[in-house]
């Protein structure tokens, strides 16, 4: 059945409103005039180019039919994919999720059009319209009849990238969620897939587990080295970095979780393994870049490291590496601010010397993905926090606490927030009017929060 008012129906209102006679309308638009009235009779389907110059001929804002043409085209009647292509498409351009989200839902019934979504969803995917096909990639997922396919895998595996956001909870369950697809995937995109995978956990700060895939990841890109130094197989590369960054890249990872968890001469250890991978490199235009970045890490790392385990002679050398490099200025700071507050140093000099940037939240932030540079921002607060109230300079402590609650609720780190309650309860009766205000504000978004959240029903099955 079709719907009471068809596209037809309203360009066939507009002409006789507008008092236009069909060759008028056609010349305004740029549609044939035969065309047109074989549209407005119902004996020629309406092509997307057609509709764009229809819908600009009356004035309208482009896509001002497109749920219209949606439920004709593809709910109404049976979807062509000649047809649906060039719609998604658009949809995609104008951002017209809500269509996009009713036609693919129908075509569901109708899997043969599971390798056209896949491929599209890839081209979306490059062109950066990513609510699209991610809309795309959930739905060829679910389709999906072998479970075992590398189509699956590689749908999981953009699910799970386009779905991270600075939400926490959120960064979990995606992760989660694609973690049992990983070794689907063919063994080049895994390296890849396996990054992505270990910085999340590691923005999560779950260290045994980003430990953990740092492993797998030198596992297997020692066994692709193995695998193409004995076939000389240079040409197709998958991967987007070259090999040895992957396994210098793993070390690096280790290093982290290691200093995480308090095992400073691990992480010194696994430095060093991955400045020796580094040297070891061959130095082509491609590799140099990374090169370079390595053994600024390793400089960085080893300063840090040795900061941590308590030799502040190389608190100075350390302070004027981070001038030199800007880019390693925030995980420096935060490094800085926890051996700080462990062994009772005074930094305000060095707090006033990059005051500006530490006031600068872009500034100090720029650089990092979403995820990773809100976690070290967090923390960098609660540290800061820490740095001052322990000095008995309460006001700025508790202002700091208030700022690390505000970035805590907006990333939804419930580790930060019960931190920071805590610190504050500590410190309460030091608080004046204007925070305890704020305070109760801060709380107050957290219970709306909880409030309005749904809680989905998980089929395990």
């Amino acid at each position: 059945m079709e719907p009471t008012t068809t596209i037809r129906s309203y360009i066939e209102d507009h002409i006789r409103k507008q008092g236009y006679t069909l060759q008028y309308f056609a010349d305004l638009s740029g549609v044939n005039a035969g065309t047109l009235s074989a549209i407005i009779k119902g004996t020629r389907p309406i092509a997307m180019a057609q509709l764009d110059l229809i819908t600009q001929g009356m004035n309208l804002e482009p896509g001002h039919f497109y749920e219209l043409y949606g439920a004709e085209c593809f709910v109404e009647s049976s979807p062509h994919w000649r047809r649906l292509e060039p719609f998604l498409q658009r949809c995609a351009e104008l951002d017209k999720l809500d269509c996009i989200h009713r036609v693919i839902q129908q075509v569901t019934d109708d899997r043969s059009y599971i390798s056209e979504l896949f491929e599209m969803a890839e081209g979306m995917f490059e062109r950066e319209q990513n609510q699209a096909a991610l809309m795309l990639y959930e739905c060829v997922a679910e389709c999906e009849k072998y479970q075992h396919s590398e189509r699956l895998a590689l749908c999981h595996y953009r699910i799970f990238t386009l779905s991270l956001s600075q939400d926490q909870n959120q960064n979990l369950r995606a992760a989660v969620l694609f973690e049992p697809y990983i070794n689907r995937l063919d063994e080049e995109r895994q390296l890849d897939a396996i990054k992505d995978l270990a910085n999340t956990y590691s923005a999560l700060r779950y260290w045994e587990k980003l430990f953990i895939h740092a492993e797998e990841l030198e596992r297997k890109t020692e066994f692709l080295q193995s695998y193409k130094k004995k076939n000389e197989d240079k040409l197709n590369r998958v991967t987007v970095y070259p090999l040895f960054v992957y396994k210098a890249y793993s070390n690096l990872l280790k290093a982290t979780a290691s200093e995480r968890m308090g095992k400073y001469e691990e992480a010194l250890r696994y430095t060093k393994s991955f400045a020796e991978t580094v040297k070891d490199a061959e130095p082509d235009d491609e590799a140099l870049e990374y090169i370079h970045k390595f053994k600024s890490w390793e400089e960085a790392n080893t300063y840090l490291y040795r900061l941590l385990m308590g030799d502040q002679s190389v608190l100075p050398t350390y302070v004027e590496f981070i001038e030199k490099n800007q880019a390693e200025l925030l995980p420096a700071l935060v490094s800085i601010m926890e051996a700080a507050n462990k062994y009772g140093m005074n930094i305000d000099h060095i707090l006033l010397k990059f005051d500006f940037q530490i006031n600068s939240v872009e500034t100090l932030t720029q650089g990092y993905s979403k995820q990773v540079k809100s976690d070290l921002y967090t923390t960098f607060l609660v540290e800061l926090a820490i740095y001052h109230l322990t000095r008995g300079r309460h006001e700025k402590g508790l202002r700091q606490i208030m700022n690390c609650l505000k970035s805590a609720i907006e990333i939804n780190n419930q580790s930060d927030i019960i931190h920071c309650v805590a610190l504050y309860e500590k410190y309460r009766n030091k608080a004046t009017d204007e925070i305890q205000n704020q305070y109760k504000s801060l709380l107050m978004e957290v219970q709306n929060s909880y409030e309005k959240k749904e809680y989905p029903l998980y089929n395990l099955a």
